[in-house]
């Protein structure tokens, strides 16, 4: 598995973190102090580990906002934001007392000027070295990343909203980051819609934003586009992707079991608590992330019986409480059943959800989102579909992501058929939950002066479980663009790459005398970025495409990542007056 870490994203952010802010204090052999915010803190520990910046002579990390002792004979390294709050610690530092020898600055993203004048008016004899280094994203995975920012949501789609501009604005400066970060200069794309006008907005923000760094760029050499396309979308585009039951590991272990912060908590047979990170240190996690739940619950055992039978292990079935067992006779072997544990158990607990509820809503939920059944046979009824989920006694939630499918797949219905599924389903006093996707762009009540009705790719011809027959709107928006099919009177350019862009590698678009692994295969870069969140099965579409088409490398990223639930509590909470996040 080590391609995926070849060419991550991750990796990209830890080699240009390396080249610039270490490279600047390797030069003296002491040991030194690197300060974060909580910002910065969670993107280095998203690209390396502690032993990582050891290896580079960083000793200690420390929390910019905390109370720290004082060390006057070490150089402290500041990683943070250009915001107020962090230039007023800063100051703090060496105004009167200082705390440390020298300070090395560097900020994720253009520092405004009278927050420059401030440091240098209180600092500037300590202050060895200031830079801004573009990099005001979070390198999720791989092949994804966030701007951390779930707020944004409520800021772009609540009708209440006082600061949809200035989110706009923060937004776009963190893609030029991605760009710069990524060395490219991509053409513009955004996807019209009729009835909105953010991703017109954000193209024209992201465009000028663009123009303006390569303007400034520190070589003095005024850059080109580069052979790379920028496709902007937002939420509504596709409202069916994330709520529908997702049976592939990673979106269906985010949605049915609680997952905070990439943690899984489980308790071992013996009774202990224990946890696992869910993140691209876990080859295991990345090899299964994207399976569908039958093979790795198939797959797992068999990892652990090949491991059993190199030591000798009767054959029996795997079950936890085996593994501990024999984690108990041969420690020799606990470190590669540890991680298979976790994920046996994640396995089993997705599974236990599967065959409780989830394997009959699938059907009807994917009968109405593909609008056929198994057998191909259009759904001519979609309420004879709903009515068996609205009957049973499933979760209310369950219910509501039900009833919006049924709306999604007509295109809307009526007031009088939306009161009695409301009653139905009894969220009289929260039927915002079903209401405020018009905020969205979504048709909810019919008529809807436009149809949304794209033409979809024709995958009957794919093989698939019957349960997962769905494909993300997404996964046909990168083929297309990829295969340069994208109609240009739905996605206007803002801006156009050079003409010869080509995404299946037809024209090879990063030729240099000397192209290295690392720099990434031979062909371009397909950037999409979605306004308002994307799910796992997004996600995972952008692995799909890159592994068919490998001359061009798709990176995809959001304000955030969804599940079910946080989305349809951000659409609840639109309507409200307040911000649920601060």
């Amino acid at each position: 598995m080590a391609a995926v870490t070849d060419y991550g994203l991750r990796k990209v952010v830890w080699k240009k973190i390396k080249d610039t802010i270490i490279a600047d204090c390797s030069k003296s052999e002491v040991w030194k102090i690197m300060i974060l915010d909580p910002f910065t803190t969670k993107l280095l520990s998203s690209c390396c580990k502690m032993s990582d910046l050891m290896a580079e002579k960083i000793t200690i990390v420390e929390d910019l906002f905390k109370s720290r002792e004082p060390v006057p004979e070490m150089k402290a390294i500041y990683f943070m934001s250009p915001t107020a709050k962090c230039v007023e610690s800063f100051i703090a530092d060496f105004k009167t007392n200082p705390k440390y020898k020298a300070a090395y600055v560097y900020f994720t993203d253009y520092c405004p000027d009278d927050l420059f004048n401030n440091m240098k008016l209180y600092c500037s004899k300590y202050i060895r070295v200031c830079k801004e280094i573009n990099m005001n994203f979070m390198p999720l995975e791989a092949q994804v990343f966030s701007c951390d920012n779930p707020g944004a949501f409520k800021s772009i789609y609540s009708p209440k909203s006082q600061d949809k501009q200035k989110t706009l604005e923060e937004l776009a400066d963190q893609l030029v980051t991605l760009c710069a970060t990524l060395d490219e200069y991509p053409g513009v794309r955004y996807k019209k819609e009729s009835n909105m006008e953010n991703t017109k907005i954000f193209a024209e923000l992201v465009d000028k934003k663009l123009a303006r760094h390569y303007e400034l760029d520190d070589s003095g050499t005024k850059k080109g586009k580069t052979q790379a396309q920028l496709l902007i979308l937002e939420r509504g585009f596709d409202p069916v992707s994330p709520l529908l039951h997702e049976l592939t590991y990673q979106a269906m272990a985010y949605d049915l079991i609680d997952i905070q912060n990439d943690t899984y908590k489980y308790k071992s047979k013996d009774g202990l608590e224990k946890q696992a990170i869910l993140n691209e240190d876990d080859m295991l996690w990345v090899k299964l992330r994207h399976k569908h739940i039958a093979e790795v619950s198939e797959q797992i055992p068999k990892m652990v019986k090949e491991i059993s039978a190199s030591k000798k292990q009767p054959d029996e079935k795997i079950t936890i409480r085996n593994l501990a067992q024999m984690m108990k006779k041969m420690p020799s072997i606990r470190k590669q059943l540890t991680e298979k544990t976790a994920h046996l158990q994640l396995a089993e607990d997705c599974m236990q959800c599967f065959s409780n509820n989830v394997e009959k809503l699938c059907k009807a939920e994917q009968d109405l989102a593909v609008g056929s059944d198994v057998d191909g046979l259009k759904v001519k009824d979609p309420m004879r579909t709903l009515l068996p989920v609205l009957l049973h006694p499933y979760s209310t939630q369950d219910k509501i992501r039900a009833v919006l499918l049924y709306i999604f797949s007509l295109g809307g219905t009526t007031d009088e058929n939306l009161s009695k599924l409301i009653q139905h389903v009894k969220i009289e006093d929260e039927r915002e939950f079903i209401l405020n996707w018009k905020e969205l762009g979504v048709p909810i009540i019919t008529p809807s002066f436009f149809s949304r009705k794209s033409s979809r790719r024709d995958r009957s011809q794919d093989e698939t479980y019957n349960l997962s027959r769905w494909t993300p709107v997404i996964k046909d928006v990168m083929e297309d663009a990829v295969e340069n099919k994208l109609d240009a009177k739905d996605w206007p350019h803002q801006s156009e790459c050079p003409a010869a862009w080509n995404g299946s590698g037809a024209v090879s678009a990063r030729q240099k005398s000397k192209t290295t692994q690392d720099e990434r295969r031979s062909g371009s870069r397909l950037i999409i970025f979605v306004l308002g969140g994307i799910c796992f099965s997004e996600m995972r579409s952008a692995y799909e495409v890159n592994q068919a088409v490998k001359s061009c490398e798709v990176i995809i990223g959001s304000s955030h990542i969804l599940t079910p639930t946080s989305l349809l509590n951000d659409i609840k909470a639109l309507s409200k007056g307040n911000l649920p996040y601060t």
